[in-house]
């Protein structure tokens, strides 16, 4: 994985979460990860690039059994603190995960191809170890609020200036690179984010309104096939010409 969060990073990822103006934000992104992966109680999620477990939080109450990599022990001792037994948490790489194939129900990236050295990569090792859907939460390179990041870091250090930014299309077209034509499924969130009131929460929470490409943050799923690793069995034929039993 390319950029490794540091306390500092870990501590400004966390407030921004915990800021109360943008709590509309924080939950239409809880509740599109959760609209979108739905997945069964029970089933086994891999959470790829976990940080200190702001999705993790999200996924706990749906009943799933979670286990969360980063690269990074700063914010997976941040995560440790904050969830004890209840998660699995493991330092790894994105791009090299220390899983068998199909270990897993689901995986999730959540804002984590963004600091990623080789996002294909990233991408083809979420798929082996899951086996039957994946969820991709990425900044969209096409939104407003994502322009101005990056015009801002140009005159300031901010996390963002370590991220590479995506689009909905960037994204369909590295997934159909690996799968094929698997289904996939998107919607943007956080058009006008950053305005208060009940209509606007209403406007944003709409489908149709999801369904435009130009959402600060854009969520797809992708429908998996199970992959199985072959092994070569030896094939015994009979020789030709073997003496055939003598009766009598």
């Amino acid at each position: 994985m390319g950029y490794h969060f540091d306390h500092k990073d870990a501590r400004e990822w966390e407030a921004w979460y915990r800021d109360p103006s943008n709590a509309r934000a924080v939950a239409l992104q809880w509740r599109l990860l959760a609209q979108m992966l739905h997945p069964a109680k029970g089933e086994r999620v891999l959470d790829i690039g976990c940080g200190t477990g702001t999705s993790i939080e999200a996924l706990l109450p749906l009943g799933v059994q979670l286990t969360g990599i980063d690269p990074s022990e700063s914010v997976l001792r941040i995560a440790r603190q904050k969830f004890g037994n209840r998660v699995t948490l493991r330092s790894a790489s994105a791009e090299d995960l220390p899983f068998d194939d199909n270990a897993f129900h689901h995986a999730v990236l959540m804002t984590t191809l963004e600091f990623v050295d080789d996002p294909v990569r990233a991408l083809a090792e979420a798929c082996r170890v899951a086996k039957d859907r994946l969820f991709i939460g990425v900044y969209n390179r096409y939104a407003v609020k994502n322009i101005q990041r990056r015009v801002e870091g140009v005159f300031t250090r901010t996390i963002y200036n370590r991220a590479q930014f995506f689009s909905v299309w960037e994204l369909k077209e590295q997934i159909r690179t690996l799968l094929g034509d698997a289904p996939v499924h998107w919607r943007t969130i956080c058009q006008i984010s950053s305005a208060p009131g009940r209509i606007v929460g209403m406007f944003e929470e709409s489908e149709w309104v999801q369904r435009c490409p130009f959402g600060m943050l854009a969520g797809l799923t992708v429908e998996l096939v199970p992959r199985f690793r072959a092994r070569p069995l030896e094939l015994k034929v009979p020789a030709k010409g073997a003496p055939k039993p003598v009766a009598g």
